[in-house]
């Protein structure tokens, strides 16, 4: 950097967030926000750019706080926070069992008037589902509505992982009454985490159906399927049903 002011190379946003992005993604971050300081001392403000970059390798680093920080402080200069930077905090504040941390921060997002887009209610979802928070889907459903969150394939298909995940096979079933019920259609993703919820359950003979009526209703199974079925027979220690589904897959991948 001292080279390059030597060099008369002129410093805009653009350079200084290259900087920043580089230092950062290689693990130098006091040298990053020593050059972020500069940035503000040559009075050139950080755009939405240099604030992902910061939170960004700080998160990664598992500085955790330090993101946090800059978060709140981007949003106090009236920035909207890039929906994938929110969900790399989350998604690491989850790991670490901090919920309150996240539901404060989701709430301060809509305190300062961001209405946060489905794809990121659809990942708290997720999280919660991965950490054991999830419990009932229609509770869930109704909360994101009041929220004024439009109902899609995407946010079923989180609610469905997020039960699926705990062996919630009755929520799960739950998840497709819903979404039936708002005229969403399944797809091949959303059953193969219902074939997934009931294999974890141990009910081969529900994944059995669920595998059956994907094939009724036109819907052509694909590897996932296949394996995640075999994996729920397997458990049941019901081998010749395994036997006869991986002979199944085979002859349609030959």
């Amino acid at each position: 950097m001292i080279e390059m002011k030597e060099n008369r190379v002129p410093f805009d946003r653009r350079v200084y967030n290259s900087i920043i992005d580089t230092l950062g993604k290689s693990g130098q971050l006091h040298e990053a926000r020593g050059v972020f300081e500069n940035m503000q001392r040559d009075d050139i403000k950080p755009d939405i750019t240099t604030w992902n970059s910061l939170i960004r390798w700080h998160c990664q680093a598992g500085d955790v706080g330090k993101a946090l920080e800059f978060f709140s402080t981007m949003q106090d200069q009236g920035l909207y926070p890039d929906p994938k930077i929110f969900v790399i905090i989350i998604s690491r504040l989850g790991e670490e069992g901090k919920w309150d941390l996240i539901k404060k921060n989701f709430e301060s997002m809509k305190y300062r008037g961001h209405r946060s887009s489905g794809i990121i209610y659809a990942v708290l979802v997720d999280i919660y589902g991965q950490y054991g928070k999830f419990q009932n889907a229609e509770d869930c459903l109704l909360a994101l509505k009041s929220e004024g969150v439009q109902t899609s394939a995407s946010l079923f298909c989180a609610l469905a992982n997020a039960c699926a995940q705990q062996g919630l096979c009755e929520q799960t079933v739950k998840v497709l009454q819903l979404m039936e019920a708002e005229g969403i259609e399944p797809n091949l993703i959303m059953l193969n985490l219902f074939i997934n919820a009931f294999g974890i359950a141990g009910r081969y003979l529900e994944a059995l159906s669920i595998f059956h009526q994907l094939k009724e209703i036109g819907i052509s199974p694909d590897v996932v399927t296949y394996s995640t079925l075999l994996k729920a027979c397997i458990r049941a220690r019901q081998f010749d049903q395994a036997i006869k589904i991986y002979r199944e897959m085979v002859s349609l991948v030959l």
